[in-house]
């Protein structure tokens, strides 16, 4: 076995010894702090993202009323495609740890065009989602408050457009500060909240199943049954849970964005990005058993199907389950969208200094501070985009703002799924190198691909019924599709006139089109 290296317009191979056919690419450096974080600080930023206390707390309601008990089941149901898509993700990173991640690899698997959209998906989903953390931190704000000092009046003042535009705005721009600052600073701020978090939500399962232990009105004893997925009896269950699950799963790829920043980034954002996944996993799985234990699935009073509890599960069982403790789930959801709004940051700001850097959007994007080696314009560009859409978006029609959030489900399938079926193409010479090979080089990114398009396919068809979502519609067809629709026609005429602009890159120069040699022809 030899060492090889391949020079490609200036983007290099390199085959490692006694590594037989794995390609390691040569990434140019883009100014990042190059091993600010290690595996646990990394995990801890990849659970800040996917905020569970946040999503859980306005997602186990819709799932239980579509399943009922078998919420547990939809959930590990939801956990498997992104395993799946996780373990691509890894791979890919081992060969090109690089902070374009879907944009990068979906390139050099695709080619220029194709990337360039997965990354837009990526983009425009996360930078869009960052109003909705902000809006979601402002009414906790306020409703604690309101919880602290027994004034109802408080928790009133979100609904005042001008008042919540202005806090939220300032939300983003503290968030913004944080993500500026250097990448340690931002892993001390993560730990603190994401351990708070997270020992509330361990907490509260705890107190729950404690209670309906004890016997309670609506408590129902624990059945291993909720747990098997093949009793979800239909399915527009099945995809309805899938729907849910990849909305509470989604933003453990940060992790992958990080790769350049990490401690050994061909191997620790990939461990990190499958431990976020398990840990959040687990930790809803808990809180399902215990929240389904304690009120049973009916609709009457305390019940998690009952109109006061089903759209906001925590605050509707905090009192009875935590009594006056209940503020600290308040503060616990609170401290979730805060966490995540400045975590949420990493993703599209460091896809769009890739995207820069490799010359598919103006040279501004390559732009690193000197000191705290942080991209300062794409985060500028991302917090402005998602502040003005938010501000816009509440004066003219909250139901707009919401029904936007639905279209990102879709964006999130659509470039999740582009990059499974990018591992599985880029690696196509080394399906047959290994078992190992086989199975997270071409199978699992392979059956979490088809998965996660067709979802989007079944979606994007579902979101063009009038009736969906909020119900508004466009000469008879449904806001949500319209907007789904709309974003990728706008990131089609941006890909345009870039690709007009800064024709090198479409042209393949930058990021050339390739995959790796196999094990056999990697020995000379």
């Amino acid at each position: 076995m030899t060492e090889t290296t391949r020079q490609a317009d200036g983007a290099g191979e390199t085959a490692q010894a006694g590594k037989p056919g794995l390609i390691t690419q040569v990434i140019s450096s883009k100014g990042l702090a190059v091993g600010a974080v290690g595996l646990f600080g990394a995990t801890v930023i990849g659970v800040s993202t996917v905020a569970p206390a946040y999503t859980f707390t306005i997602s186990l309601g819709p799932a239980a009323a579509e399943v009922g008990t078998q919420a547990p089941a939809v959930i590990l149901l939801g956990f498997i495609p992104m395993l799946l898509v996780a373990l691509g993700y890894r791979e890919l990173n081992k060969v090109m740890p690089d902070s374009g991640t879907t944009f990068t690899w979906a390139t050099r698997a695709f080619g220029p065009w194709i990337g360039w959209m997965a990354s837009w998906g990526l983009v425009i989903a996360t930078v869009l989602v960052l109003s909705n953390l902000a809006a979601v931190a402002v009414d906790f704000l306020f409703l604690l408050i309101s919880q602290i000092t027994g004034n109802p009046a408080i928790a009133d003042l979100t609904f005042n457009p001008f008042i919540n535009v202005a806090v939220c705005l300032l939300f983003m721009v503290g968030a913004a500060y944080l993500s500026f600052r250097d990448m340690k600073e931002s892993k001390v701020f993560q730990v603190v909240l994401v351990g708070f978090q997270v020992a509330v939500l361990v907490l509260f399962a705890a107190l729950a199943i404690g209670k309906a232990l004890e016997g309670g009105v609506n408590s129902i004893p624990f059945d291993a049954n909720w747990l098997n997925p093949f009793t979800v009896g239909s399915l527009s269950a099945v995809v309805a849970g899938l729907s849910v699950s990849i909305f509470i799963f989604w933003g453990w790829d940060v992790t992958l964005t990080m790769n350049e920043e990490t401690i050994d980034p061909e191997r620790t954002p990939g461990r990190a990005a499958t431990l976020t996944v398990i840990v959040v996993g687990g930790l809803y799985l808990l809180l399902a058993f215990a929240l389904i234990m304690f009120a049973g699935v009916g609709e009457g009073e305390g019940g998690l199907l009952n109109e006061d509890v089903v759209e906001n599960v925590f605050f509707g069982l905090a009192d009875s389950i935590m009594g006056p403790w209940a503020f600290l789930i308040s503060l616990a959801v609170l401290v979730s969208s805060a966490a995540s709004l400045q975590s949420t940051i990493i993703g599209p700001a460091r896809t769009l200094l890739a995207m820069g850097h490799y010359k598919a959007l103006p040279a501004k994007f390559d732009a690193v501070h000197p000191t705290h080696k942080t991209p300062v314009f794409a985060i500028i560009v991302s917090v402005a985009v998602a502040g003005g859409f938010y501000a816009v978006m509440r004066f003219v029609s909250e139901n707009v703002l919401w029904d936007t959030i639905l279209t990102l489900g879709m964006m999130i399938c659509f470039y999740y799924g582009l990059t499974a079926f990018a591992c599985v193409w880029f690696f196509r010479k080394q399906w047959f190198d290994s078992v190992s090979a086989f199975l997270t080089r071409f199978l699992a990114p392979l059956l979490g691909g088809i998965i996660l398009l067709a979802l989007f396919v079944m979606t994007l068809s579902d979101s063009l019924d009038p009736t969906y979502g909020s119900g508004e519609n466009i000469a008879g067809v449904g806001i949500v599709g319209i907007l789904g629709i709309a974003i990728l026609v706008l990131g089609v005429i941006i890909m345009a006139i870039m690709a007009v602009r800064q024709p090198e890159f479409f042209r393949g120069r930058i990021l050339p089109v390739g995959a790796p040699v196999s094990a056999k022809e990697s020995i000379r």
